[in-house]
């Protein structure tokens, strides 16, 4: 990442979440823990689905490569964040900034139009019964994913390609843990007003658009289950309300953010706390603890090893 204005500010000071040393050994803590959660958590669940025979399924393969994502989602900021504690001098070099800045986009689009596959994945499902496996085959569901990484790397690239030439020549402190691209903006050495707008509105399509498909798939689903059975109905709400769940715990924070940004340091700094550790935490445990099936998957490959280990 070779940028012509590196010359000028090689790195950025970060402020991080708070400047008492003894609320940064508290939170050094605090988040450790939730990072080893996070890996584990994911890792349990992609575990699961790739060995258990009973969980190749379409909305099993769709909630792996969502576990993928949430674990690289938090690790790209939440490594940094924790050793950072441990320093007095919290500072990233200009091409690790920029890094941070093109993989948090990058996956968290990507996150994004994977949520509105697995939207799609229960539409059909609960729409579509008897076409379900017909509709959703392997084909299917791996170019759902492609796509997702593929709009996410647009999306990454199209800010990137801005940011990186911006000239960065004085200020170099950034209120934040990580390197946030509205921060990142409004330290360039010009007026920021339309690259704001440009960014908001970038944000937006991809943002708002996945959002405003989610809500206008799970209405019809709905829809659709209120003239159903009552056991398919309780079945079919249960798992859409995990689905809607983890929709609210992504898309909201990062809406507030990026699309229409509310500028208060304190609720900016939770929000990008709560979408790259909080939310990465809850999916497996949502997706996991909910769902009887992941449970006796869980069960099973307990009993395996304990069985492998007993002979």
């Amino acid at each position: 990442m070779k940028g012509g204005n590196q010359s000028m500010v090689s790195e950025f000071v970060l402020w991080g979440l708070a400047q008492s040393q003894n609320i940064q050994a508290t939170l050094f803590m605090i988040f450790l823990m939730l990072y080893l959660l996070i890996v584990t958590g994911n890792v349990v669940t992609m575990i699961l689905i790739t060995t258990d025979h009973y969980l190749h399924s379409p909305m099993y393969f769709l909630l792996a490569n969502l576990s993928f994502v949430d674990m690289w989602l938090s690790s790209v900021t939440t490594p940094k964040m924790i050793t950072d504690f441990l320093r007095g001098n919290k500072t990233i070099s200009f091409a690790g900034c920029m890094s941070q800045i093109f993989f948090a986009h990058f996956i968290a689009a990507g996150e994004m139009v994977l949520l509105v596959a697995m939207a799609y994945d229960r539409y059909v499902a609960i729409c579509k019964p008897l076409h379900y496996f017909t509709i959703m085959n392997l084909k299917r569901c791996t170019g759902l994913v492609l796509t997702s990484w593929t709009i996410g790397f647009v999306h990454a690239m199209s800010h990137l390609v801005v940011i990186i030439e911006l000239p960065f020549c004085g200020p170099k402190e950034i209120d934040s843990f990580f390197c946030d691209m509205p921060l990142v903006i409004k330290l360039a050495c010009m007026d920021s007003h339309d690259l704001d707008i440009l960014m908001n509105a970038d944000c937006g399509v991809v943002g708002v658009t996945c959002f405003i498909l989610l809500l206008i798939s799970y209405t019809y689903i709905f829809l659709t289950v209120r003239k159903s059975s009552k056991d398919g109905a309780s079945k079919a709400l249960s798992t859409c309300t995990a689905h809607i769940t983890v929709v609210l715990l992504l898309f909201v924070p990062c809406i507030f953010i990026y699309v229409w940004p509310l500028n208060i340091t304190w609720v900016d700094k939770f929000l990008a706390v709560f979408y790259s550790v909080i939310t990465p935490l809850l999916n497996p445990a949502i997706y996991t603890l909910r769902n009887k099936e992941m449970q006796n998957a869980m069960k099973r490959l307990k009993s395996y090893y304990i069985n492998n280990g007993n002979t």
